[in-house]
Formats: structure tokens, sequence, C-alpha cells
């Protein structure tokens, strides 16, 4: 039996080799198909993952409300000052009224600009506390962050980002030195590290882009400028009045966030008419996030599934081809013996030497994903360079991520189409009555 299936394969592969271009092009198909499967399941796994570090650098045990201007037309005959975002008074609320809350971070948030020795720089005012760095995963390169002490005395010290730092202090070291923000001077304490910014997240949450930043204390914030923001348009003033720009509670266990949230928001909602404030919730953004992960894979694995189901028409197109080719060889064979099992098989072992060379190349092909699409990218940004910073973050910087259980998937799919859509030339050939095919020309 072994000798008889060794037998088959040999006079398979000849077969397929005295029609050498015809195999490769009908092999192209199934390649296409695999690689396609690899690729896609790949490159949406990557842009998933991304999306997902995203929402879990906000942390999945924290709750992030921020205040939200209203549309003018909601805040018509409130005066010249127009008062909107979450309190101070909110804040203490949830605080002091919601036990599952072991850490509350409020965050001030205003554009200033930034001078010294002649050079500016317009960039974000944070009035903060000293766990802001940890929260936002941000990594001191020179000096210290902000202290309990600095708060307590509401002292004029600050720490600047990485491209504050290096704009305004090009060649110097900024720690000790003075900087003014508008017209008030603070001693620089510390310098923090580059940081990624964040991509948008959730409709009430914005992406950041922490490096053109000012960190201050909040209580010194609110000391030194106050609540007021005064707007000049268009030849007229417009005031606001804003306590906190954005306050991130930290809930005790991961189980406790939904309900706590619940909670947080129904509380805010008894003292706010407006909407003026939005409440994100990294863990439920998450849960949204592998949701649409799996239903984004389906969709990429139902688009390259038709590829391989077009390699399989290509398969049987070939093999009735050779069946049509072959009569006269059919019908000596069944004339000196051969069963109609022996003709499928035959045809059946060619088939399936075709989609599995395919389906090999494919992985070979599907595996180069990450190298091929780092070199394109590289391309464009020699070639293209003003295209590529118009195109989205995600897909200047994401990484394909090959999903393992895509490789033996879109294989054993390859193996099982060829087998499929050869099954019918095989048959159509077992069934031809000898004679007639002996008779052929």
């Amino acid at each position: 039996m072994t000798y008889l299936w060794l037998r088959t394969w040999q006079l398979g592969i000849k077969s397929l080799s005295l029609h050498l271009m015809r195999s490769l092009l009908t092999v192209l198909g199934i390649f296409i198909g695999v690689a396609s499967v690899i690729w896609l399941l790949a490159v949406g796994e990557g842009i998933s993952r991304k999306a997902q570090e995203q929402i879990e650098g906000l942390g999945t045990n924290n709750i992030i409300v921020r205040s939200i201007k209203p549309p003018s037309e909601a805040t018509e005959g409130q005066g010249f000052v127009v008062p909107y975002g979450i309190t101070r008074d909110d804040y203490d609320r949830v605080v002091t009224t919601v036990p599952t809350i072991e850490r509350a971070l409020p965050i001030r948030e205003l554009r200033r600009r930034f001078t010294r020795a002649g050079r500016l720089l317009d960039g974000r005012l944070v009035g903060c506390t000293p766990e802001y760095a940890e929260v936002n995963h941000l990594a001191v390169d020179r000096g210290r962050f902000l202290t309990s002490a600095d708060a307590r005395g509401l002292e004029n010290h600050c720490v600047l980002a990485a491209e504050t730092a290096a704009r305004l202090f090009p060649l110097d070291n900024p720690v000790g030195r003075t900087i003014w923000v508008e017209r008030d001077p603070y001693v620089v304490v510390g310098v923090m590290e580059s940081r990624s910014p964040t991509s948008g997240i959730g409709g009430s949450f914005s992406g950041q882009d922490f490096n053109s930043d000012v960190y201050i204390p909040i209580e010194t914030l609110w000391a030194r400028i106050g609540d007021f923001i005064i707007t000049r348009r268009s030849g007229s003033f417009e005031g606001e009045k804003v306590e906190l720009s954005q306050a991130t509670f930290r809930v005790d266990e991961v189980e406790n966030v939904l309900p706590t949230a619940d909670v947080l928001k129904a509380t805010l909602a008894q003292h706010h008419s407006a909407k003026d404030y939005g409440v994100t919730v990294p863990l439920e953004l998450l849960e949204q996030a592998r949701t649409t992960r799996m239903m984004f894979i389906l969709l990429m694995g139902l688009i390259a599934a038709i590829s391989l189901v077009v390699g399989g028409i290509g398969i049987m197109n070939i093999m009735l081809a050779t069946v049509t080719e072959r009569t006269r060889e059919i019908g000596i064979r069944r004339a000196l013996g051969a069963k109609r099992r022996d003709i499928t098989r035959q045809f059946l072992v060619e088939t399936i030497a075709l989609s599995a060379l395919g389906g090999l190349t494919g992985i070979a092909g599907g595996l180069t994903c990450r190298p091929v699409l780092g070199s394109i990218r590289w391309l464009l940004n020699r070639s293209m360079p003003e295209v590529m910073e118009q195109l989205p973050e995600v897909m200047r910087t994401v990484e394909p991520t090959i999903v393992p259980w895509s490789i033996p998937l879109a294989f054993g799919i390859a193996v099982s189409i060829g087998v499929i859509f050869g099954l019918y030339p095989a048959i159509r050939a077992a069934r031809m009555d000898p004679i007639e095919a002996l008779r052929h020309e």
C-alpha cells in the first residue's frame, strides 16, 4: 500500500512537471490566497494591538472625567463669563462619597506662552499633583518631578517636557534655571523624557501631546492664575471659568470600575444641567476594542478567503483541462487494469500537490509581512514624505503582528479547497468509459 501511494505521488509530480508553466500559475493563485490571509490578519492584529495599548495606557482601573465646553447656543444669556466643566466641589464630592475610589488626580490645563532669553514657545501649562507622572507613564530625564512640598509651599517650581526643554534650552541644562510663563517666573526642577503622543480615544477624550508641556503644582496654578480665562475674538472679549480640565479617578478593583462609573455619572448629572463634561472609562473602551478586533479579524479572514476560493476555481479549471488532454491515457490505464479509485487517487494527488505547494510558498510569503511593509514605508518616506505626513498615524507606525493560528488555518483551507475543487475533475476522469477514452484523439 505504501508503495502504491509512493508511485502515485511520483506519477503525479511527473505529470505536473510536463506542464510546468500551467502548474506554476495554479500554485500562484493559492500562494496569493494564503499570503493574503496571513498578511491581512497580521495588519489587522497590529492595528488592534496598537489601539488596545493606547487604551491600556489610560489605565483599566481608571475613570477619566474631562470638562467639555458646551456649544454657544447652550451658554447664551449666562453673561460675560461662562462657567462650565467639572469643579473642585464635584471632585471633592466624588472623592468623599464613592468608597471604591482609592486615588484621585485633579488636572488643570491652559494654553500659555513660555519664554526664556528671547526664545518663545507656545505650549500647554499643566497644573497637576505629583501622581501625574505615574498615571501618564512619564519618566524623569534630569532633576525630579513635582513633590507635595512644592504644592504646600505654592512654590513657583516647574518641570519641562522634553521638547519644551530642547526649545528653550538648546545648549544648557535647564535644571535650576528660570523660565517665564507669560509674566510669572518659574524655576525648573526637572526635565521629562520624550513620550509619544496619544490618539483621541472615546468621544470625550482627545489626543494629547506631552512633549510641549510645562508642569506646575495645581495649587500654584489656582493661586497664581485662577479659574478665569479671557479670550479676545473678532474685536470682542470672551470670558470662561473652568476649575478643572480633567480628573482621573483610580478604582480599587477592576470589577468595581463599571459600577463606580455609573455612580460617578449619576453624581455629576445631579449637579450639571448642561452636558459640559465627558466620562471616559478605558475598561469599557478596551472591551469594545476586543470585540471590534474579533469582528475585524473575521472580516479580514473572509476577504482573504475569497482569494483562496478563486485559487481553488483555478485548480478546478486546470484539472478539467488536464482530464480532457489525458483522456487517452486514462483509457489505456483502465484497459490495463486500473480501477476507478486508482484514477481518482491519481488526480487528487495532483490537486493536493498543487494546493500544498501553493500553501507552503504562501506561508513563506506571509511571514515576510513585517519586513516588506517596513521597506515599503521606508521607500514612501524617502520618495513622498509630504504624502506620508498626511496619512493617519496608525498607518505610519503600525507594526504587523503575525497571528500564529492564521498559518495552519490558511494552509489547511488551501489544501481543503484543493481537494474540494479537485474532486469533481478526479471523479469525472474515473467515470470515463475506457472504450470511449481509447477512441479519443
